[in-house]
């Protein structure tokens, strides 16, 4: 077989495909102002939702292989064509149906809860205007940024393939978990008193590491019209973050008050120090003044 499409490189290649369908676990670290115990709640949600869709890709990819020549999965519903190689063809493709309507539907929902929250945050730290952070008064859930979100990924997801959404987001999220290894590094120096109810395990190199090589190795695979795909929706990032976020920002407004009050307090020292230097002067001399006139 060709080099990308058979073996190691084949595997590859389809893993930088197939990536976008475990971003779901990351969804769980976005609602963690919303649960009780995030501390507990959070390491047990990511690892475990982690380990059960990879047991269960695994076992599907298994069954289908077992029951049916490689080739014949090569078509837009692999699975079916595997159902059909069973007794149960006419039922279980019905439930199967059902099965994949109730999931793409759960999907859906968890990729909005999370983005919806993702600008939440963002608008609430000034970077996107106020309007995404406005809270529903009796369901307390920020729906301006559910409406907007909704209409915006139906109106793409009727008219962009499927293809093009998946090489996407993958990119997307490996260059997302890549600034994440990464950061894992760098925090262990920056904020070495911060709080960790969970750390990495095996050290503060080795994961994160592993994690970043295996990011890169994944994107060496990914398309050029992808890349450029990535790049462009980059750049329409960095248009509304420099038009808007960059000038909202509170973090930023913050650090110049600082920068401004410190300016103020050093300059209401000198003077301070200046006034002293005066009345002490003034003092001398009146002192001086009195000693002459034998007082």
């Amino acid at each position: 077989g060709s080099f990308s499409e058979y073996g190691i490189t084949g595997m590859l290649q389809a893993c930088s495909y197939v990536f976008f369908a475990y971003v779901g676990f990351d969804s769980v670290s976005t609602v963690a102002q919303e649960a009780k115990s995030p501390e507990r709640s959070l390491p047990i949600a990511i690892i475990g939702s982690t380990i059960i869709a990879l047991l269960l890709y695994v076992g599907v990819c298994t069954v289908m292989v077992g029951l049916v020549p490689y080739d014949l999965l090569n078509s837009d519903s692999p699975l079916a064509e595997a159902i059909k190689a069973t007794p149960y063809g006419l039922w279980l493709s019905i439930v199967m149906n059902l099965g994949v309507i109730a999931s793409l539907t759960t999907v859906g929902l968890t990729v909005m809860l999370s983005q919806t929250r993702i600008f939440y945050a963002m608008a609430h730290d000034g970077l996107l205007p106020p309007i995404f952070a406005k809270i529903h008064p009796q369901m307390t859930t920020p729906w301006v940024s559910i409406l907007i979100s909704g209409a915006f990924c139906a109106v793409f997801s009727s008219i962009c393939p499927v293809d093009i959404f998946g090489g996407t987001t993958s990119i997307s999220a490996l260059i997302t978990y890549i600034f994440v290894h990464i950061i894992v590094i760098v925090m262990r120096y920056t904020h070495r008193d911060i709080s960790r109810a969970f750390e990495v395990p095996f050290g503060s190199w080795l994961i994160p590491t592993v994690g970043s090589l295996l990011c890169i190795l994944l994107m060496k695979c990914i398309t050029k019209a992808t890349g450029f795909r990535f790049l462009a929706w980059t750049a329409l990032g960095q248009i509304i973050y420099f038009s808007y976020g960059f000038w909202h920002s509170k973090q930023r407004i913050l650090r110049k008050s600082k920068s401004v009050v410190g300016s103020v307090e050093s300059l209401r020292t000198v003077e301070d120090i200046r006034e002293q230097y005066t009345y002490n002067g003034l003092e001398l001399d009146l002192a001086s003044e009195n000693t002459k006139s034998g007082v």
